[in-house]
This record gives C-alpha cells, structure tokens and sequence, in this order.
C-alpha cells in the first residue's frame, strides 16, 4: 500500500467527513442517562497477540467488538508505525471501526524522542516527530494523542524541560482540535507531584494527564504510592488508563483496589473514557480483558448511586 502525503488542508477537509472529532470533555459524557464512566480498550491490552502476528492492527476494532462487546478504542502506534501519514491505511482503520460501530478515542505515541530533552534541538525534533501523530489522530477521529514526559537532569530541570516540548506540541496540536496528554510512565513523570507541577508550568487547557492505575515505579525499588499519585494526577486528566493485572477469586485486581481507584476518579468530577489496560501474566490476554471489563462494570454498578 503506498504512503500518501498527508498535510493539514486534507487533514481538516477529511476528519470532518471521516469522523467527528470535538474534544472530549474530561468531566461529562453529555446525557444524562449515560453511565458513570464508559469503558474503552487499550490496544496494548493485546500486545502480545499483535506482536506474535496472531492478530492484525486492522482487525482491533473488530475484536474489541466481538469479543468484548466494547465500542471505543485506544490505538498504539508501535502496532502502525510506518502509517502514520498513509492515508488509504488511515481510511481502511477508520472503516473498520465505523463499521463495527467503534469509536477511536486516542493514539499512545511511544519511540519518537524526549519530549523533555535536555539539548533544545533534540526537544524540538521530537515535537517535529509527534506532530505527524498528532494529523493521523485528526483523521481518526480521535480526540488525543497519549505522549511521554521524558527527560534527564534534576528534579526541577526536568519540569522545564518537559513543559517546554510539551507547550510547544500543544500549541501545534491545538489548531487540529487534538489534545495533549501524559500518561504516568516511568522516570519521574510517575511522581504525581512531578507530573502536576508539569501541568501547572505547561498551562494549557489543551494538556493535560492519562492517569495509569499502575505506572507508578519512578525507579529499581522505587515506587510512588498508586492511590496518592492518581489523585494528583486527576485534576489534569483527559483520560484513565485501568491497569490490570492478576485477580483473585472474587473478581478483584490484586495490585490495585479497583473501588478505591475508581472513588478517587469519580470524585475529581471524571465522566470520561476508562481504558482497560491488561497487563497480566498469569491469564491469557482475552480471558484477562473480559475480566477486567467485568471489574470494571461491577464496580461501576455499585459507585452508581452515590454519584447519581
């Protein structure tokens, strides 16, 4: 399939007929009869079936569909990485998830540099590198794309650094309707105090946080307390990520408390997209899915009448 060049007349001509693309508001799914929080599925979820070829990019729509009867998606670009400006490839993706009545929520950017660099060319030539991400979650109809806060030097350096490469692909991401989210992954963005006070120096409506149930590990034995770190987190958030793991046999996560979790979330005024994320070993990757969602639903179910 040839690689079409993609710019930005075609990317705001196309999305709107693709598929609409407003912002999604981190605080209301709209009608009132909507449920506490809708429940959407991380690709990485089946990472190893993608990268062992079980499965297709092409087909995830399908399966989250069919096999776990979900309608929204989170894209990794690992699983596309070469496609981010083939615009046929973009249009197949897209007709498939319309087809299978799915809604694309989000594209996780991993592998094209530090945002938070501490040389500023290396900085801007990761921005430059996120910016084609940022066109391909235009024309998917996605309302984000999930980035990452690395950087090196000290605590404080740090928070300069990543403000700056985030601010600027914020503003480019802006004038496509797309935002700009950091998810808690490793370093010191899985210090909620860190990655706030990030937040608070990028000061953009437009950034702002993914948190991730169980990305909390800044460093060998060093770990950020999970519950503390979402609650700081959750004021910025445009997006949930629920890490999941190994459960016992009632149903429960065992690293996280789901209900905890899920209070601290709900009560930063949250209505918005929970992604599942399995991240298991013990159970096979549909097996954990499914019952992560039923975790998920149960939990939702008893939480239902206090935030009525």
């Amino acid at each position: 399939m040839s690689s079409l060049p993609l710019n930005r007349r075609f990317f705001l001509k196309s999305s709107g007929a693709i598929a609409a693309s407003a912002i999604l508001p981190s605080i209301s799914l709209g009608a009132e009869n909507s449920p506490l929080f809708k429940i959407s599925l991380a690709q990485w979820s089946l990472h190893s079936a993608l990268f062992k070829k079980k499965i297709d990019n092409l087909d995830f729509a399908k399966i989250t569909k069919e096999e776990f009867g979900i309608d929204a998606v989170e894209y990794v670009n690992q699983f596309f990485k070469d496609k981010a400006k083939d615009g046929k490839y973009l249009a197949e993706m897209n007709k498939r998830a319309s087809d299978h009545g799915v809604h694309n929520v989000l594209i996780m950017i991993d592998g094209e540099g530090q945002l938070g660099a501490k040389d500023k060319e290396k900085r801007a030539a990761t921005v430059e590198n996120h910016k084609k991400w940022v066109e391909a979650a235009k024309v998917l109809g996605c309302h984000a794309i999930r980035v990452n806060a690395a950087s090196s030097g000290t605590f404080k350096e740090q928070i300069g650094y990543a403000a700056d490469g985030l601010r600027q692909l914020t503003e480019f991401a802006t004038s496509f309707e797309i935002q700009v989210i950091v998810e808690n992954h490793g370093g010191y963005s899985s210090d909620g105090r860190w990655l706030s006070r990030v937040m608070k120096k990028v000061d953009h409506p437009n950034c702002g946080t993914l948190p991730d149930f169980g990305n909390f590990k800044i460093r060998d034995n060093a770990w950020y307390d999970r519950y503390t770190g979402v609650k700081q987190l959750m004021p910025y958030a445009h997006a949930v990520s629920a890490k999941s793991h190994d459960f016992d046999e009632d149903g429960n996560d065992t690293q996280t408390d789901f209900n905890r979790m899920m209070k601290i979330v709900l009560d930063a005024g949250y209505r918005g997209y929970v992604g599942i994320e399995f991240e298991g070993r013990e159970l096979d990757e549909y097996v954990g899915i499914k019952a992560t969602k039923k975790l998920l639903e149960r939990v939702r179910e008893e939480l239902a009448p206090k935030y009525a």
